[in-house]
């Protein structure tokens, strides 16, 4: 099972475009797909859904062209867009049993499926609620149960932890933990925190380029030795901004304890401490010397 994209690119007009030169190979297992708003993501997973064609490159399911073969990677597909609508006047049974005859289910399976995933997304009491009531936390939870109907190969997600509260957050994370084995994830966002907790494997993009393929543990060597903890008087704040990379920033009594991602100390009050993920994704976004890697 691999999805292969090769030189992909999309342009939307004669000056821009959402992506450019795109390689990536993706084989079973959760891949986080990281990088800031308009970094070229939701252009990608389009492409990938079948739903748009690339303008230059090509992508490959078990090495057949989705382009000239899109039903081949589609019967075996789940997708959550970022902008996932529903039919206000329908409840959650009556959408998904939708859904299920879109996407070809039988009636026994498609009410088994629908029975466990109303429970896997917590949504088993308002199921006979009309969706035009739901909260957008509520509405996101119908997606990602759609998204998993017809048991996809490929699951594309693309921010999907939008709108949801912590606890219903965590529940995700851990479904696409459970989901990774014998299928291909997909997970679009640009909460790091959504990556960490889930991806075995995680590609930076900016600007609709790769910028780097690796296991979490490969990006935080990137920046191992390289982050620094501050403790500043709130009024120098603005200042060290314009010049350091600071990736977060704690209020205390005594001054704001800034956290800054630099090849050296920022000053001598400044004390060495261990990365994260988001240091890293910070430094790649922010332009540090990575050199393109897979």
């Amino acid at each position: 099972m691999e999805l292969s994209i090769e030189h992909v690119g999309k342009r939307y007009s004669r000056d821009k475009w959402g992506l450019r030169d795109f390689t990536l190979t993706l084989t079973p297992g959760v891949w986080g797909l990281l990088g800031p708003n308009g970094a070229g993501k939701s252009s990608l997973m389009r492409i990938l859904a079948t739903i748009t064609q690339p303008s230059e490159g090509r992508v490959l399911w078990n090495g057949e062209d989705i382009a000239a073969h899109p039903n081949h990677l589609r019967t075996v597909l789940g997708y959550l867009p970022q902008d996932f609508g529903v039919y206000p006047n329908l409840n959650a049974l009556e959408f998904l049993r939708y859904i299920a005859a879109v996407k070809g289910l039988d009636r026994r399976t498609a009410e088994q499926r629908i029975d466990a995933l109303l429970q896997v997304v917590n949504l088993v009491d308002a199921r006979k609620r009309p969706l035009g009531g739901y909260s957008g936390g509520m509405k996101q939870r119908v997606g990602i149960a759609q998204a998993l109907l017809n048991d996809p190969q490929v699951l594309i997600v693309d921010e999907p932890t939008v709108g949801l509260d912590p606890e219903e957050r965590v529940r995700f994370r851990n479904m696409l933990a459970d989901l990774s084995g014998n299928r291909i994830v997909i997970l679009s966002t640009h909460i790091v925190s959504d990556i960490e907790a889930s991806a075995a494997e995680i590609t930076l993009m900016n600007q609709g380029r790769l910028l780097r393929q690796n296991t979490p543990e490969s990006l935080l060597q990137l920046v191992e030795g390289k982050v620094w903890e501050w403790v500043v008087p709130s009024s120098q704040m603005a200042a060290i901004r314009q010049t350091h990379l600071v990736s977060s920033m704690t209020r205390r009594s005594d001054g704001t304890r800034l956290r800054i991602v630099n090849e050296l100390s920022p000053s001598k009050e400044a004390r060495p401490v261990s990365p994260c993920l988001e240091d890293a994704y910070l430094w790649a976004v922010a332009g540090s010397p990575l050199e393109v890697e897979q």
